[in-house]
């Protein structure tokens, strides 16, 4: 399964991109740079075949990878 060749930190930013972060944003959460963000975002890319973050965020939703919103979390909009 593609899901299993990606490592703990590859999903970590592949969960925080398919939530519309942007790299600078992910790497504040995680304590990395942006560029070492892209590095993680490329291998993503790589390992799953996809070329964008549209892709790779069907991608985490399609394999479970997000977490499901709580019943108790408000809707934004």
């Amino acid at each position: 399964m593609l899901v299993a060749a990606l490592t703990e930190r590859e999903l970590e930013v592949l969960r925080l991109a398919a939530q519309g972060l942007s790299n600078r944003e992910i790497g504040e959460r995680l304590v990395i740079s942006s560029r070492t963000v892209g590095h993680h975002l490329s291998h993503v890319y790589d390992k799953t075949g996809q070329r964008t973050r549209a892709s790779v965020a069907v991608f985490a939703i399609e394999h479970g990878l997000l977490a499901r919103p709580s019943a108790a979390a408000p809707l934004v909009g």
